[in-house]
């Protein structure tokens, strides 16, 4: 799975290089009225990649990090309820040696 991975990053990498030669030309973004800013398409395209990926990925690992802290307090829970006072369970042999010293048939 990791050599998939890798893979298709090198794939991105690639186009993204390949996108970047060919289009090397200055852009003009009108921000406000009177700001123009002056830039180059490949950095315009890989800023607008940025600033929708960023905050998607950063919720996602929100959830992430929430949900493991959940799991995690769930099993601690878990783990400290069934972990009570050791009850004692006789077997057979405890009490027939218990039958056998009051004299009763078990």
């Amino acid at each position: 799975m990791q050599i998939i991975r890798t893979v298709i990053w090198v794939l991105v990498l690639v186009v993204l290089g390949l996108f970047t030669l060919n289009n090397w030309q200055p852009v003009e973004v009108k921000l406000w009225e009177g700001i123009i800013l002056e830039t180059k398409l490949p950095a315009l395209v890989l800023t607008s990649f940025l600033m929708g990926f960023l905050p998607m990925w950063l919720l996602h690992k929100g959830v992430r990090w929430r949900l493991n802290r959940r799991i995690g307090l769930m099993e601690n829970t878990v783990k400290a309820s069934s972990m009570g006072p050791p009850t004692a369970v006789a077997t057979t042999t405890q009490l027939e040696a218990e039958a056998g010293k009051t004299g009763d048939p078990a």
